[in-house]
């Protein structure tokens, strides 16, 4: 039996896409070959890889201003190639910290120049989001982590800034209406709402690319990769193409639906959270809660316990919060479904 799977990521997938992925790994289309086999500079692949990108421009509502880059490295290659690559010589860069992954992303850009922290709610163990800072002017850019899988809560709109904003949109790209637009870069690691691990998703306005150092090495340039296609070195071929295969399945229902689903499952459950003798949530601000990641802990370790081994006994699994601080975390992503989170609930209130 096929486990509900509430992981923060590697995530839960569709049937179809499994079902189809899986068909491609025995034979991709009528090559005679698997998917697994095709060349990363052959014609099939090529045609994955554009389609790709053209769907990619198509969700978020871009068009050719932009460049769609698969990178392998996820998203921690991501914290380092953004100073490296728009963190320039006599410049500063700015850091919005709201949880785990953009603390960490601020750190990484400290090795590269002067980065810092504009604001912060790490005093409040991110169970809110930071007040909005002023934005000094001259910095080269804001770097802003959209949604906090760790601490479950989420930008739900960003003030308008004049400086370059990028997002790191790991865990809720795709999950509601937003205004890419407004992004000169803003990425993705792709296990979340988006494919399968070992990739990140980079999608960089071209005039931004002029901004890169051509002192970097081509592997670490965004512009060389651009240049290149996103295959300066052999690509992730099957991972970039479990990846259309999601992009296809999230244009085929329209984002518009999968944000109306994604509210419901997550009022389904924060309802269930507050209205539980037995469970907490950790974001008491509802203005400041993510849709994709709830987090809430137990009032005791032997409930806690309790509703683990409940869980796996009925076959639901991911629901264990982050090995950093523990809890109960349920990540409810495009593909889990409203019927797997009415099943949870039915659990919780059992407990």
């Amino acid at each position: 039996m096929q486990k509900i799977n509430f992981n923060a990521g590697p995530a839960q997938l569709p049937p179809e896409v499994l079902h189809e992925a899986a068909q491609s790994v025995k034979q991709y289309k009528k090559t005679g070959m698997s998917v697994l086999e095709l060349p990363h500079r052959g014609k099939e692949f090529l045609e994955i890889l554009e389609e790709s990108k053209t769907l990619v421009k198509k969700l978020c509502g871009i068009g050719h201003e932009y460049e769609v880059l698969w990178l392998q490295g996820g998203g921690r290659m991501q914290f380092c190639m953004i100073p490296m690559n728009f963190l320039l010589a006599g410049k500063n860069a700015g850091y919005i910290d709201s949880g785990h992954w953009s603390h960490e992303a601020a750190e990484y850009a400290m090795y590269y120049g002067n980065a810092q922290i504009l604001a912060s709610s790490q005093d409040s163990n991110y169970s809110r989001l930071p007040d909005w800072p002023q934005i000094p002017s001259d910095l080269a850019y804001l770097h802003v982590t959209t949604n906090n899988t760790i601490c479950g809560t989420q930008w739900h709109s960003i003030p308008k800034t004049e400086v370059p904003l990028i997002a790191d949109m790991s865990s809720d790209i795709f999950s509601a209406k937003t205004d890419y637009s407004r992004y000169p870069v803003f990425y993705a690691a792709v296990q979340k709402n988006l494919g399968a691990a070992g990739l990140a998703l980079v999608v960089i306005r071209k005039d931004m690319l002029g901004k890169t150092p051509v002192i970097l090495p081509p592997m670490l340039s965004y512009s060389m990769q651009a240049h290149e296609n996103s295959i300066l070195n052999t690509a992730n071929v099957f991972g970039v193409y479990v990846s259309l295969l999601m992009l296809r399945w999230i244009d085929a229902r329209g984002i518009d639906a999968i944000e109306k689903e994604n509210i419901r499952k997550a009022a389904l459950l924060y309802e269930t959270i507050d209205n539980s003798t037995s469970f907490k949530a950790h974001v008491t601000e509802k203005a400041h809660r993510s849709l994709m990641n709830v987090c809430f802990t137990a009032v005791t370790t032997e409930v806690e316990q309790s509703f683990l081994a409940m869980c796996e006994k009925n076959n639901i699994t991911g629901v264990k919060g982050h090995r950093s601080v523990g809890g109960l975390r349920v990540s409810l992503y495009n593909a889990v479904t409203y019927g797997q989170v009415e099943e949870l609930v039915d659990l919780m209130k059992s407990v």
